[in-house]
Order: structure tokens, then sequence, then C-alpha cells
């Protein structure tokens, strides 16, 4: 989530009894935007950042040493200002502790079901985990926790009321996103899947499972470089489909949140080569319907090419690629031969594509987020 839901559901987190005691405000606003101090990686680029974000300081390390941390420049900068007019008990340093170590682990709790996804058993695991039920930034949940700061602050009473709804509301707002996320995959999987691949391994298939991870596992020495990042969830028998001319097969399917509506998904149909991208709105009567209108599949479905070649492989060499294919968890490259006798090799992160398709000029779509242009030269 964005570091203001972050921080209001902290000071949400304060009217209730963890808040009690001096300093116990600030440790929990503190350390519910500890996490995202891994921002300083961005002063060596974006490649950086990405490499670093929601890694370490997301994990069993970071919640511990993050923690201590929090409650360390609390206590410090609470005996520094203790010549000043305050009020209430001073919270032991002891509670402090525990207070921002469930500050840190509340960031992290509700970075998993956003669609980016978290890498929690960092470094001992630096696999991704997301629920996909939350957007980056949900516009309701910042005005229920927003609404509930401004409106219960009249006295403790008032406080312990607004609580008690807020997070009732948070929990209905979660509980309702995943409801109208398995429904997306439902209607996905009724109307849709009788024009998809089989899987490409019935026993691993990914289809709508609660907690997405990636990347999946590799055997060594079957592929190397972007094809590797791209096929990481495949078996081995069907790892080089897509350069092999072998029959297409599906990989995972999965739905991703838009942004303003928690009733409109974006489900991503991944195969050995190619995306399918299917635009659900659970509240159309006419995807309940066994036989649709006509034109209605096609104009909310859109198919786009995965391209795996020499090029894709050389240009995956390049560390801003390594870095976007660490995180990325649909890769999808486009090759595009210029007249000097070189290539543009395009790769983008599907959970972030902004809709354009594979007519969209190069130069229009490296603007998008989490893509990256190589150009590799005739030689």
């Amino acid at each position: 989530m964005d570091n203001v839901t972050h921080t209001l559901f902290a000071l949400t987190l304060a009217r209730t009894p963890l808040g009690r005691g001096r300093g116990a405000t600030a440790a929990l606003v503190l350390a519910s935007s500890a996490p995202d101090s891994d921002i300083v990686a961005a002063m060596s680029g974006g490649a950086s950042y990405l490499a670093w974000h929601r890694g370490p300081t997301h994990g069993p390390l970071g919640i511990v040493g993050l923690g201590l941390l929090t409650a360390a420049i609390v206590w410090t900068g609470r005996r520094l200002l203790r010549g000043g007019q305050m009020d209430g008990p001073a919270t032991p340093f002891t509670r402090l502790v525990a207070i921002s170590v469930v500050g840190v682990f509340a960031h992290i709790l509700m970075d998993l079901p956003t669609s980016y996804g978290t890498r929690f058993l960092s470094p001992f695991s630096w696999r991704w985990f997301a629920i996909d039920i939350m957007p980056i930034v949900d516009v309701y949940l910042l005005a229920v926790l927003a609404g509930g700061l401004l409106l219960g602050g009249r006295s403790d009473g008032s406080r312990r009321v607004s609580v008690a709804i807020v997070l009732t509301l948070m929990v209905a707002n979660y509980g309702l996103r995943t409801f109208a996320h398995q429904e997306a995959l439902k209607r996905a999987d009724r109307l849709f899947s009788p024009t998809l691949p089989r899987p490409c391994d019935p026993a691993t298939q990914s289809r709508g499972t609660l907690i997405s991870s990636w990347p999946g596992p590799v055997s060594p020495g079957t592929m190397s470089g972007f094809g590797a990042s791209l096929a990481r969830s495949t078996v081995a028998e069907t790892r080089d489909a897509g350069r092999s001319g072998a029959r297409p097969c599906l990989l995972e399917t999965a739905a991703i949140p838009r942004f303003l509506s928690p009733f409109r998904w974006r489900v991503i149909a991944r195969t050995s080569n190619a995306y399918d991208l299917y635009d659900i709105d659970v509240t159309d009567a006419r995807l309940r319907s066994r036989t649709p209108p006509a034109g209605l599949l096609t104009a909310i479905s859109t198919r786009i090419s995965d391209e795996r070649n020499a090029f894709t492989d050389e240009a995956a060499r390049a560390p801003t690629v390594r870095a976007l294919l660490d995180f990325a968890r649909f890769p999808q490259a486009q090759v595009v031969a210029d007249s000097s006798g070189g290539v543009t090799v395009q790769i983008r992160d599907m959970r972030f594509d902004t809709g354009s398709g594979e007519n969209t000029p190069l130069q229009r779509r490296r603007t998008s987020l989490f893509t990256a242009t190589v150009r590799i030269g005739a030689q």
C-alpha cells in the first residue's frame, strides 16, 4: 500500500490500547513507514530500487531490526525532550519495541494483498507473494481511514466507536474484494477456458489460488537468460514450448484489481507463447449468461504475443532487464527490427500494462510502468 494509507492506519491503531503512553503513537507512525526506508536504493537508479524494494526490510530481519530501531529513536527523542511539557506516563522501552514491531508487521501485512506483492521471507527467500485483491492505492480504504480519524476525535468514547467502525469497514472492503476476485476468475474460466490451451502441468497449474507466488522452479541447465525468467513456472518438458514450435500450453491465470472499482478486474491468462487479457466486470449481468451477446467476449478480450529468441536472451544480459525479470510476474517481450539491421527488444510486466496493444509504437509504450527497452546493434 501507499505510505499515506500506512500512516492513517497507524494513527487508527493509536486510538486502541496500543497507543497508550507517551511515545506510543510516534512509534506506531514511524514503524508503519519504516519498511519503505529501502527507497534509499533509488539513489543508485530505478533498477536498484526495483531489486531491493519490499526485500529484507519487509522480511523477518526487518520486522525485528526496524522495530528495535524505531523504539530506540522514539525513546531517545523522548529523553531529549523530557524538559518540555508532556502529558501522560512514559511508555517503557520494551513496550515501545513491541508497539514498533506491531507497526512494522502491519505494514507488511497490508502490502501482501496488493497485486505488486511483497517478499516477506527475504533475505532467506527472495520469492514474491501476493493475494491480488487490492491495488497499490485503494481510494476506499483511504476514505474510511481518513473519515474515521476526522469524525472520531472528540472524546475517548467516540474514538473507540470510530476505531470499531473503521476496522469493520476495512474487513468488509477486503471481504468484498476477495469475493469479487474469485468471481472474476470463475467467470473468465467459464467464458474463456474453451479458447485456451491445456495446462502445461495440471499437477501444479495455478488457477486463482488465494496466495500467488513467483518465480516458480527452474531446472539447472535447461534454459538461461530471458527464456528462463519467462518459463520458471513450467515443467521441463514444456519449458521450450515457445521456442521449438510445440503446441502452446497454459501456465497461469490471475485476476488483477483495477484502480477505481472493486468490481472490475483484469484477468491474465499466461500461455507459453502469449498473454490473453480479459476485462471482467462482475456486476455485468451479460457475463452471467450462458450465452453472452454476440461480440461481447471479443470486446473484452485481447491477445498479446510473447516472443522468445536469441534477441530476448541477449537483452536479458542487461542489468536493468535482469532486475525487471526478477520482479516481473508476467514478463512479455516484443522484438522489432529496424532498417539498420539492429533490433529493439522491449520487456514489460503485464500486471501493469496500461492497455497498449502490440501495434502501439515502442516509443509510446516505453513510458509505461515497469518496462525496459534494449537496443541491440547489427553486430
